[in-house]
């Protein structure tokens, strides 16, 4: 009995019996089940989300996060794509602002607030402000801060000059910054007063060699850019502005 079965064996090693193999699945076969899948779970992780329709994107392969102009923004090197998107969590948590704060709030530890040419009273908002003396809409910021405080709502606006976009931005700021009564000097440079006779000294000269150099630093790539309320704002986004001194500032009547 013994021969046998060894026998019996041998004979199975030899002669195995053919596997019943399961049907293979085509490459398309594969996506669509994953497809099904990442559905169902999207179902499931965002109850609250309704959606149309459900395919493959055109991004592969793993995303990164980066920083450009003070916006976060994703790459998938894979598919060469960009995504300027708004990341969120399944309990609705925006990770990209989170991502964006974070990185104010290091951009703000790097700004020595006491080194900014300093407008409007000492005990209204704060708003660290990067201007250039030719962009248009910080002119236009200009002219809404003087609105503002007309209103009784004004802002203490700690000023950092870019100068590396328009050709005169840099002797301009200069003169303002060589100028005995800055204030008036900014005005009226903002109001478009001729360029004709601008200051110059070696100490303007050197503040806005280094207000170039804290915005290379911090990638200010626009103006005007603010901080406030721990956010990065690139633009003259007036509905921000108003949302901010109207939770920040009361009302006070003008002179008082």
């Amino acid at each position: 009995m013994k021969r046998l079965l060894i026998l019996m064996a041998a004979f199975a090693a030899a002669h195995p019996l053919p596997s019943i193999a399961e049907p293979s699945l085509s490459d398309g076969d594969h996506l669509e089940r994953a497809r099904e899948a990442a559905e169902k779970q999207l179902h499931q992780s965002f109850t609250n989300l309704s959606f149309e329709d459900f395919a493959l994107s055109p991004v592969r392969g793993p995303i990164y996060q980066a920083s450009a102009g003070g916006r976060i923004l994703y790459y998938a090197p894979d598919s060469d794509h960009v995504l300027f998107a708004t990341v969120y969590d399944r309990n609705g948590v925006n990770i990209t602002a989170l991502s964006q704060n974070d990185r104010v709030r290091r951009q703000l530890s790097a700004i020595d607030q006491t080194q900014a040419l300093t407008l409007g009273p000492q005990d209204a908002p704060t708003v660290i402000e990067f201007t250039d003396p030719d962009c248009p809409y910080c002119r236009a910021l200009d002219q809404y801060w003087k609105a503002k405080a007309a209103e009784g709502r004004p802002v203490r606006r700690l000023i950092f000059f870019v100068s590396g976009i328009h050709p005169q931005a840099a002797a301009k700021a200069e003169h303002i910054l060589c100028s005995a009564d800055q204030a008036a000097a900014f005005r009226a440079t903002y109001e478009g007063a001729p360029t004709t006779a601008l200051k110059s000294c070696a100490k303007g000269k050197a503040k806005v060699e280094a207000d170039a150099a804290l915005v290379r630093k911090l990638g200010v790539g626009g103006t005007p850019s603010l901080i406030f309320d721990g956010q990065l704002i690139s633009g003259f986004q007036q509905a921000e502005l108003d949302a901010f001194l109207a939770r920040t500032s009361k009302a006070k009547p003008p002179g008082s």
